[in-house]
């Protein structure tokens, strides 16, 4: 059996078997987080090997927008690595060398969550249809197309704000692992549900984290 089929089991947990691209996408995708949290640099290689195997056990799940986002998160894993280590001036440079936590204000966030729930809306009407568009990539309808666009547009938009190190971010990744840990635990990935269960506590302690380094700026400004 091909040792990326969902089907290739590396152990098995109490009514549940554990393939070993959930395993190592959920392993690696934990490390990501607890290292974003912590804002260490080091999170981003791991992001780039989560999104390789989340890619190849979302296609397997049938779940095609969270399919698709990894190929995003790619391409995002590469440029935080880069933007975080590539501070613009001294404005932006925090004593590591490396780039500052900064803010994007609450109106900020409220305009993202409602561009966001009319774009999932739209996304999520398309999805639901395509596999009658796409039969020979999509052969079987989409699980929650509209829940799992939702979590795909906003995952989007609150990776932008990790790469650019916004502390808001951490704020639309609690929304995103709380629906996310809902979807996958339907689809009976309960690995996946689990890990995104952690997420969120872990995305709450980086928004913890975050707030207390960038209200740390104020200081240093006011000596």
């Amino acid at each position: 059996m091909n040792f990326f089929d969902i089907n290739y089991i590396l152990f098995q947990l109490p009514g549940y078997s554990v393939s070993v691209v959930e395993f190592v996408g959920t392993a690696t995708g934990l490390i990501c987080v607890i290292f974003a949290a912590k804002e260490r640099v080091i999170s981003w290689p791991f992001g780039i090997i989560n999104a390789v195997f989340f890619f190849i056990l979302f296609y397997q799940a049938r779940l095609y927008p969270d399919m698709l986002l990894q190929i995003y998160y790619l391409g995002t894993s590469f440029y935080g690595w880069w933007r975080w280590t590539h501070p613009r001036g001294e404005f932006e440079t925090d004593y590591k060398d490396e780039l500052k936590v900064a803010s994007i204000g609450s109106s900020g966030i409220i305009m993202i969550v409602t561009a966001v729930i009319a774009v999932a809306s739209l996304a999520g009407a398309g999805v639901e249809r395509v596999h009658l568009w796409l039969p020979v990539i999509f052969p079987e309808p989409a699980a929650f197309p509209y829940a799992d666009s939702f979590v795909a547009i906003l995952s989007i938009v609150a990776q932008v704000l990790l790469s650019l190190k916004k502390r808001e971010a951490w704020m639309l990744w609690i929304i995103v692992d709380v629906v996310a840990a809902v979807i996958y635990m339907m689809k009976g990935i309960y690995l996946v549900s689990g890990e995104y269960v952690i997420f969120g506590l872990i995305a709450s302690a980086g928004l913890w984290n975050w707030n207390k380094i960038f209200s740390g700026y104020s200081g240093e400004a006011a000596e």
